[in-house]
Formats: structure tokens, sequence, C-alpha cells
């Protein structure tokens, strides 16, 4: 039977429409191998260049301890979180009160932060949270929201020790102490790798390693954590009781220049520095210069020993217990008459100083001072220390030879004042100071060793009846040092109510390990005498010291009776 024209119509479009499914068929087909094979590389090339990135691998700062392993800073991992503002995505808004309580900031404040930066491509919302909230924050999903991996610096001694170590920034860099000093050791090098993360942000796979990070290098130093926190606990407490400005003290090997303590007050919680403040941010130990007062004294007989004009047996008469230079009066407490060396340096004699300079040649003298480093900085590096000021010898006249060797027309720092004091006890070697255990550094001669001997001897009789430091005493030791009792200079002069209270000191007597120097700035509770306020804080933290060190005594046979407390030595020199 023949087929009408409708049926074969039919058919020719059906076998039309067979053919073009076949041919695209074979066209997907052919579409399907030339991507896997010839444009393999090139969609791999889109497909990483959406979803690899670069990253940063922060580099661990160093651990920073002090000279037996003990901790004073360390970082700890933290999450920082930032957003690509121009991935966000408006549905995301539903979770921005959630984000807001998860940063502890306004949900208000969020939003305006983003917006305000809807241009950029990096914006931080907020650093160095814990990695468990950074967590929690994640888990919301927020597209173009993600983590970032940096270091938090904690420091265990909190202000014990904030002063000497310093602190780092929100970058972890060093800006104040050891920290600044020490930043290019600490801080080692950041390193870059590259990984795959998904449309969240998340890594899901590490590719390769693009450069190595290099972690900062761990550094121990010469501080004691145990004599750190005593001498913090003995100045806090003295400034406290004495209604004083501030206070500061050093506690030094005069063997190796090593700084055992350096302690401020006030001071700050390198932890907490929200309520930091500009006298608390100063280090006076390395900051603050003074004019040294009658803590020159051993430095003057020193340079009258070294001169040969003088010896240990000679004699200076003082009588009537003042000297007139022209318009000038140099008091001593009272007349003590004719009075050898050890005498000028017990009783703090104005007077005896006086005549004993005038006898030396200025220039002698001069260069005795420069040697003992005053002018000078102490070699530390600390970050901010002061030079002080010594005046050239052809500036001195009668009144600021006089002056100066009792401590008044020249300033130091408490940082050279100790290394000065550590010579003497080093006999005659003067060292650079440091706060780097392992770091021998380098020492010269100063004065001869017998000559350094006979002033420590000299010195060692101040703590005895009528001596100025009966309050340094430390039973089973012997002490040799010297208090300063420093009229502070103001615009209008020289305030007759403003003091520095000073005592240095050093023990073994008969074989000196340790230098302290302990200074009170303006005592306000009514005494104000360097033996009185500052002579106590130096027996308790020195005596600590000995036994933490177990430096034996050189005084077995002493009487306990001999620490006494509370007792105000008469006669002292202004």
């Amino acid at each position: 039977m023949k087929r009408s024209k409708v049926e074969v119509h039919l058919t020719l479009r059906l076998r039309f429409l067979q053919a073009l499914l076949l041919l695209a068929a074979i066209v997907l087909l052919w579409r399907l191998v030339n991507l896997n094979t010839a444009k393999s590389d090139f969609l791999k090339e889109q497909g990483h260049a959406r979803f690899l990135r670069d990253v940063e691998i922060a580099a661990n700062r160093g651990t920073i301890t002090d000279r037996n392993g003990e901790v004073v800073a360390v970082s700890t991992p933290v999450e920082s979180i930032w957003v690509n503002p121009q991935q966000l995505q408006p549905q995301d808004q539903r979770h921005y009160p959630a984000l807001a309580a998860l940063l502890e900031i306004d949900r208000q404040r969020l939003t305006d932060l983003i917006a305000r930066r809807s241009d950029k491509t990096f914006v931080y919302l907020k650093r160095h949270l814990s990695p468990a909230i950074a967590a929690r924050i994640v888990e919301l999903g927020i597209e173009g929201l993600y983590t970032q991996r940096e270091y938090h610096r904690y420091y265990p001694m909190a202000e014990i020790a904030s002063h000497v170590v310093g602190f780092t920034d929100i970058d972890d860099r060093g800006q104040e102490g050891l920290e600044l000093l020490l930043n290019e050791r600490l801080q080692g090098k950041s390193g870059l790798k590259r990984v795959i993360r998904d449309r969240l942000g998340r890594t899901i796979e590490n590719v390769e390693s693009l450069e190595e990070v290099e972690a900062g290098e761990d550094i121990r130093l010469t501080l004691d954590r145990r004599i750190q926190y005593l001498a913090y606990r003995e100045l806090k407490a003295a400034v406290q009781l004495h209604e004083a400005k501030g206070g500061m003290a050093i506690v030094y090997d005069s063997d190796s220049g090593e700084v055992l303590a350096m302690v401020n007050q006030p001071a700050y919680n390198p932890n907490n520095r929200s309520q930091l403040t500009a006298d608390a941010l100063r280090n006076r130990a390395v900051t603050d210069i003074f004019e040294p007062g009658s803590t020159m004294k051993p430095f003057t007989v020193a340079a009258a020993l070294e001169s040969g004009l003088f010896s240990s047996s000679s004699t200076v008469d003082t009588a009537p217990g003042y000297l007139r230079l022209a318009n000038f009066t140099i008091r001593d407490a009272r007349n003590y008459g004719v009075i050898d060396l050890a005498t000028v340096i017990k009783k703090s004699s104005n007077v005896g100083a006086s005549k004993i300079a005038m006898t030396l040649d200025r220039e002698q003298m001069w260069r005795l001072f420069d040697g003992f480093g005053f002018g000078w900085s102490s070699g530390s590096r600390f970050p901010g220390e002061q030079s002080g000021n010594l005046p050239p010898h052809y500036q001195w006249q009668s009144i600021r030879q006089a002056t100066i060797s009792y401590g008044y027309g020249l300033s130091t720092t408490l940082m050279q004042l100790t290394r000065a004091y550590g010579a003497l006890a080093a006999e005659g070697r003067l060292s650079q100071v440091t706060f780097l255990a392992d770091e021998t550094m380098p020492s010269r001669r100063v004065v001869s060793a017998a000559v350094a001997r006979s002033v420590v001897t000299m010195m060692s009789h101040v703590t005895d009846e009528g001596g100025t430091a009966r309050l340094a005493r430390i039973e089973g030791y012997q002490i040799a040092g010297k208090t300063g009792t420093v009229r502070k200079l103001d615009t209008e002069g020289y305030n007759e109510e403003n003091y520095l209270a000073l005592f240095a000191g050093m023990a073994p007597a008969n074989d000196p390990k340790l230098v302290m120097i302990t200074v009170i700035d303006q005592p306000d509770s009514g005494d104000y005498y360097g033996g009185v306020v500052a002579a106590p804080v130096f027996a308790k933290v020195m005596g600590g010291a000995l036994r933490l060190l177990n430096i034996p005594p050189d005084d077995v046979e002493a009487d306990s009776s001999l620490q006494l407390t509370g007792l105000k030595p008469p006669e002292l020199a202004p």
C-alpha cells in the first residue's frame, strides 16, 4: 500500500532530528575530549587562579628566658579575622549579629567598618583572637571572611620585669626594652606557602612550600628571675612606705658586668597596656640623669690615692665644719676636725672631700672620673640610655672642682653609677654592662687593685656605729657602701624639700661579688636620708640575693643584734 505524502514528510523530519541529535552528540563528545586533552592545562590554571592562594606563614618570635631558663617572654599562636568586602554576599548579613558578638564589637560598628572600606580587598575585623573563637567565627560560613595565623607576646612576670624586657606591638615587633634591642634576632623570618581554599576561605589543601619559615632566636638573659622579683617587691614597698614619687634599683655582678636585676617604680603590666602612662613606661635606671651626691666621695678618695699625694692613713682637717670658697659655703653636719680618708667616707664629709679634691690636679681628677665611665654610655646598648655629663676639666674652677668631689656639678644615670661601683668591687677593672648571658664583656683597668681594695675597705665602715648606713647591715656579711642624700634641682635652684635618697653598696666586702644601688625619688613621709630610706632596701634585696646565689658569708661571727631596724643615722651629710 502506497504511503501518503504526510507520512513521508513525517519520516523525513524524524530522520533529520535524529541526524541533528547525532551531530550534537558528536560535537559534545569532541568537546569533552578537547577539554580533557588540549585545554586541560588552561582549565586547571583558571581553576587554580580562583582557589589557589599564596599565604604568609608567620614566624614564631624567639622566647626570652632568665639566666636559669625561666621564661620571661613567649609568643603564643592566635588568629586574626579579616574580610574581602568585595566577596561578601548580601545573604550573609544575617550572620552579622553573631559575628559581632564573637568579635565583641557593636553590630553597627561592624557594618559601618565594612561599608566604609567596600572598595578594599583586605580589611581586618579583629586581631589576636583565641583559636577557639576564630573557629566558631569560621563556622558561620560567611563567604569572603578569612583567618590569619599570628602570634601574641605574653610576659609571665608582668610588671616585675617590664622595664627590662619591654614589649612588642600587635605585629610582634619590639617596641621597648630588650624586645626592641634584640628585635632582629628575635623576630625570625616569615615563610610562604601555596594553598587551595574553598569559597568560604577555608584551606582544604596545602599545595607547596614557597619559602621556609625561620623561627626567631631564643635568647637567655643575665637576669635572675628570683632576684628581679625580690628587688621589685622591696623597691615598690619602699616607694609606698615613704610616699615617694618613684624609685629605681640595679643588682649587678661586678666580675662579669652582668645585670641580675633592674627595677623601676612606677611600673606597668605589658600584658595590659590600656592604662599605660609615659611616667610608668620610663625606664628611670637608664634614661634619668641626676647628680649623684655623696655617692661620688669614694671616687674622690680613689683619685687621691691614685695620685700618690695621699695614702690610706692620710688626714684632712675639716674644722670648723664648713669651707668658704668665694661667695659659696660648703658645710658638714658638724665639725669633725682632723679625720682620715676612711672617716671622710664614713661620716660623708663634704668639707673633707672638697679639701682633698682641691689638692689634686684638675685634669688628673677628671681623667680618673672619666675612666670610671662618668659621662659615657655603659656599653649595654640599652634603648634610651643617657650618657650623663662630666664637664671637661678646663671648665673646673675651684668651686666646681670642690662640688664635683661630693657629687654636685656632674650628672649620671643609675646604670653608669652602678658600673663605676662595679669597678671598685672588681679591684679597679671597669667592665661593659651586659644583659645577655654567655656574653663575655671586655674590661679595662681604671685604678690599681691596691687603690680599689683600700677604697672598698674604707667604705666598709659606713655600716659601723657612727656611720651613715647602719640600716644596710646584713647578718653574716660585711658590707661596703656609701649613702647619698641629694637635693634636687628645679627651675629656681636646689629645692630644700625635694631629695633623692641613695645607697650604693657591695657584698661581701672582703671579696665583692654583687653591687646594688637603690634610689628613692622624693620621699615625702618625713625621712629622706639615703641611710634611712634607701639602705634598708639594699639590705633586704642584697641579703636575699647572696643567699639565693649561695655566696658564703664573710662575717660569720657577727652578732645577730647588728641587724637593726628603725634607727635614724645621726649627722648625715646633705
